[in-house]
C-alpha cells in the first residue's frame, strides 16, 4: 500500500510502498478514502527536516544534554550512530483520516464492517486504529467535510478550556484550519468572535463565518482594535491557534484581555510571559493538549477503557462526535477551507509547497476508490526472491524492527554471514525502512508467514516482551533456530511451555537451538574477567551497579502486561552476567526495592553453589554523568573493576593492571556471531539451555517480588 513518509534528516517527503498493517485487538482496519494535511504540525516537521544540524539543535535544545551524556557514557562514535539512526528513520505523517472499516479486531466495540469513520490514522491507503480514536460519520456528512473532524476536535478542546459563555467576546489568533474551526464553534456557542491574521483571504473566510476581523498585514494595532470593539473592557478570552516561535501572540493576548481573562494556547508560540501583565490582570494561561481527555493515555487509547461520562463529559472520542454533530447540523462548514487536492500518488507535491505557498489551507489527499483489493501484508524489497541457502550461509528473518533491532541486532547478523530474508513490523513502516537499509528480500506485517517460511533457517525475535514466548514456541515448532532478545518470556507458565517444547524436540532426535540475547557475557571484558578468575578457587564477591536512570511512567517497559517491568526486562542481563562470571549455579536469591518516588530502584542478592555472593544494584535515582554500568569483583585479596564495558582495572593481579577501548563493547556482535556459527555447524546454543532456564526463572521470580 502507499503511505506518506518524511525524513527528519533531510525533510524530504516520499510516497512509499509499505506492507498493510494487520488488525489488532481493540482496533479496526480502515481503508482510507481521504486524509487532510495539517499545515501546522506537518509543516513544522518538514521545516525541521530541511534545517541543517545546527538548525535542528536550535529547535530541540533540550536534546543536546542527552546527547552529551550519551557521549560520556557510550563514547562519541556510538552516539553519532544513534543520532543519525534516529534522524534517518522515516516518520509517517498525518492524523486526519476518513475511510471505511474493512476489519474489526477483538474487543473493538461499537463499530462494524462497512462503517464510514473518521480517525487519527496516517496518510496511508490502509490504517489500523484503536476504536476509541474512531467515530462513525453521520449520514449526510460527506467525506470532504468529515476529514476536518480531528482538527476540529483540537480546536474544540481549546474552546472547552476557555469555558466561554453566551455573549462573551473571544479573540482567535491565527486563521489556519484550527482557527477557522474555532471561529465556527465559538459562533455556534453564542460568542462574539474577533479573528486576527496576516492573510486577507483567510480573514474573508472568517468574516463569512460571522467573525469581526483584524488584518495584521495592514499594520493595525490589534490590541487597540480589540479594546475598541469591546468598549474598552477587553476580550473575555483569547484562543491562540497560530504557529510561530514569536512571543508576540502571548504578549498581545495578555494586553487585549480584560481583568481575569483567559488565554489558551492551542497552536505553537513563544512562552516568555510578562509577569506584570498577568499579575495585574490576574490572567489565567493554559496549554491545550490535542483532542481532549484520554489523549496519550495507554488505558484509554490502546486498551479501550473509557472514562465514565458522569465524571469526564468530553473525552477525545466524544469531542470527535460533537464536531461531527455540528457538521451534520450545518454549523461546521468546510467547503471554503479546501484549497488543494492531491492523489496519494503525487502527495509529495503538497509538502513541496507547505512552507512556501501561502494559499494552502485545507489540503486533501485522495485515495483509490476500489474497495475490492485485499490488503497486501508483504512487500518485496528486491526483484529476486531469496531461496534457501546452505548451512554456510543460513537465511534469517526478523520479528521486530525497533531501535535496538536496527541499530544493533540487524547489523550484527548482517556481518555474521547470513542472508537477510524478511523483516516483520506491526505497522509496516519501520520494517520497510530497516529492510531497505540493510538489504532484506521482503518486509511484512504477517508474523506467521515469517516463522513458517520454508526458506528461513533462523528467526530473530526483537518485538515487545509480551510476544516473546508465543513467537519462541511458534519458531521452535516450525523447526527454526531461534534467537530472542531478552527476556525469554514473562511468566513461569510460559517458561515451562518453552522447556517442554525444547525437550520434546530434543527427545525426537531434532537439534533445537534457542538463544537469548544475554550479550554481556560475550563482551571481551567479561571474557577477560573469566580468564583472571579461572584459577581462583575461593568464593567471590561480585557487585554490579547499574545507573539505569528513570523512565517515563508511560513507557511500555513499565507496563506489567506488555513489558513486565525493568527487573524482568533489563536487570535479567546482569543476573546472567553474574551467573557467567561466577560459573556456578544460583542457589538462592532475593530482592529489596525502594519505596516511594523511585519504585524501580532495587537491590538483587544472589548466592551461588560455591559460596560466592553477588549483588546487583539496579538504580533509577542517580545522575547520568556517573558510569551507567560498573562491575566489581573481590576475590583472594584482589579486585577487578569494569566501567561501562570500556575500561577495566586490576588491583593486585600479577601481569594485569588495566585495559580500555575507544568504543564501548557490550558483546552484542560476539553474541550474534557465536549464535550464527553454532547454527552453521549444528552445535548447541552458545548459552547452555539449562542456564537460560535458570536465569529466566530467577529473573521472573525476582520481578514478581517487585509487584
Amino acid at each position: 500500500m502507499k503511505q506518506v513518509l518524511q525524513s527528519l534528516r533531510t525533510g524530504k517527503t516520499s510516497i512509499a510502498n509499505v506492507p498493510a498493517p494487520q488488525v489488532k485487538e481493540g482496533q479496526v482496519l480502515i481503508k482510507t478514502s481521504k486524509t487532510l494535511v495539517s499545515l501546522g504540525t506537518e509543516g513544522m516537521l518538514v521545516e525541521f527536516g530541511k534545517s541543517n544540524i545546527f538548525g535542528k539543535i536550535r529547535r530541540q535544545p533540550d536534546k543536546v544534554h542527552l546527547v552529551l551524556n550519551k557521549i560520556r557514557t557510550d563514547g562519541l562514535l556510538p552516539t553519532i550512530e544513534a543520532v543519525f539512526n534516529k534522524l534517518d528513520t522515516p516518520l509517517p505523517l498525518g492524523y486526519c483520516n476518513v475511510g471505511e472499516v474493512i476489519a474489526v479486531g477483538a474487543g473493538a466495540s461499537g463499530l462494524a464492517l462497512g462503517d464510514r469513520v473518521i480517525s487519527n490514522g496516517r496518510h496511508a491507503e490502509i490504517v489500523s486504529v484503536p476504536f476509541n480514536l474512531c467515530s462513525r460519520i453521520p449520514q449526510g456528512v460527506p467525506d470532504d467535510t468529515a476529514v476536518f473532524t480531528i482538527l476540529g476536535a483540537i480546536a474544540l478542546q481549546g474552546i472547552r478550556l476557555v469555558q466561554p459563555t453566551l455573549g462573551e467576546v473571544v479573540v482567535v489568533m491565527g486563521l489556519g484550519i484550527l482557527g477557522q474551526s474555532a471561529v465556527q464553534l465559538l459562533r455556534a456557542n453564542g460568542c462574539q468572535v474577533i479573528a486576527i491574521d496576516f492573510q486577507k483571504d483567510r480573514l474573508k473566510i472568517a468574516e463569512s463565518f460571522g467573525a469581526s476581523t483584524i488584518d495584521l498585514s495592514s499594520k493595525q494595532n490589534a490590541v487597540d482594535i480589540v479594546n475598541s470593539l469591546t468598549k474598552g473592557q477587553g476580550a473575555d478570552a483569547v484562543l491562540i491557534t497560530a504557529s510561530t516561535s514569536s512571543n508576540v501572540p502571548v504578549q498581545d493576548a495578555a494586553r487585549m484581555c480584560r481583568k481575569r481573562g483567559r488565554i489558551v494556547l492551542v497552536g505553537v508560540a513563544g512562552l516568555e510571559l510578562s509577569r506584570a501583565l498577568f499579575y495585574e490582570k490576574e490572567l489565567s494561561f493554559q496549554v491545550s493538549c490535542s483532542y481532549g481527555p484520554g489523549r496519550y493515555e495507554r488505558e484509554y487509547e490502546e486498551e479501550g477503557l473509557d472514562y465514565p461520562i458522569g465524571y469526564v463529559r468530553w473525552t477525545e472520542k466524544r469531542n470527535f462526535e460533537a464536531v461531527l454533530d455540528m457538521m451534520s447540523d450545518g454549523k461546521f462548514k468546510t467547503a471554503a477551507l479546501i484549497t488543494h487536492r492531491y492523489s496519494i500518488d503525487v502527495a509529495e507535491k503538497a509538502y513541496d509547497l507547505i512552507n512556501t505557498d501561502s494559499s494552502l489551507l485545507g489540503v486533501i489527499i485522495e485515495y483509490p476508490k476500489d474497495s475490492k483489493v485485499a490488503p497486501d501484508h508483504t512487500v518485496e524489497l528486491s526483484q529476486k526472491r531469496v531461496a534457501r541457502f546452505s548451512k554456510n550461509r543460513p537465511a534469517v528473518s526478523f520479528i521486530g524492527s525497533g531501535n535496538y533491532a536496527q541499530s544493533i541486532l540487524v547489523p550484527a547478523f548482517k556481518t555474521s554471514g547470513v542472508v537477510l530474508r524478511n523483516i516483520a513490523s506491526s505497522e509496516g513502516v519501520s520494517g520497510f525502512y530497516v529492510g531497505k537499509k540493510f538489504g532484506f528480500a521482503e518486509t511484512t506485517t504477517d508474523v506467521s508467514a515469517v516463522i513458517e517460511d520454508p526458506d528461513v533457517d533462523i528467526v530473530a525475535i526483537a518485538s515487545r516482551h509480551n510476544t516473546h514466548a508465543e513467537f519462541v514456541l511458534h519458531g521452535l515448532s516450525a523447526g527454526k533456530k531461534v534467537f530472542v532478545e531478552k527476556p525469554l518470556c514473562m511468566t513461569l507458565e510460559e517458561l515451562k511451555k518453552i522447556e517442554k517444547k525444547y525437550y520434546e524436540l530434543k527427545n525426537t532426535g531434532q537439534s533445537p537451538i534457542l538463544m537469548v540475547g544475554f550479550n554481556r557475557r560475550f563482551s571481551p571484558y567479561a571474557a577477560k574477567i573469566r580468564e583472571l578468575l579461572y584459577r581462583e578457587t575461593e568464593p567471590k564477591t561480585v557487585i554490579m551497579t547499574i545507573n539505569a536512570g528513570p523512565l517515563d511512567s508511560k513507557h511500555w517497559t513499565l507496563d506489567s502486561i506488555v513489558g513486565g517491568g525493568r527487573i524482568l526486562g533489563e536487570a535479567c542481563h546482569f543476573v546472567d552476567l553474574l551467573r557467567f562470571i561466577v560459573g556456578k549455579k544460583i542457589t538462592d536469591y532475593g530482592i529489596q526495592r525502594m519505596r516511594g518516588i523511585s519504585p524501580d530502584t532495587a537491590t538483587l542478592s544472589l548466592s551461588f553453589e560455591d559460596g560466592s555472593i553477588g549483588t546487583i544494584h539496579y538504580l533509577t535515582n542517580g545522575i547520568k554523568s556517573f558510569p551507567k554500568e560498573r562491575l566489581e569483583v573481590f576475590v583472594s585479596g584482589k579486585i577487578i573493576q569494569l566501567d561501562n564495558f570500556r575500561k577495566i582495572k586490576g588491583f593486585g593481579w600479577s601481569g594485569f593492571t588495566r585495559s580500555s577501548s575507544f568504543r564501548q563493547d557490550k558483546g552484542q556482535l560476539n553474541c550474534v556471531k557465536t549464535f550464527v556459527n553454532a547454527v552453521k555447524v549444528g552445535d548447541n546454543s552458545p548459552i547452555p539451555f539449562e542456564e537460560i532456564l535458570e536465569v529466566s526463572k530467577v529473573s521472573i521470580d525476582l520481578a514478581s517480588e517487585m509487584s
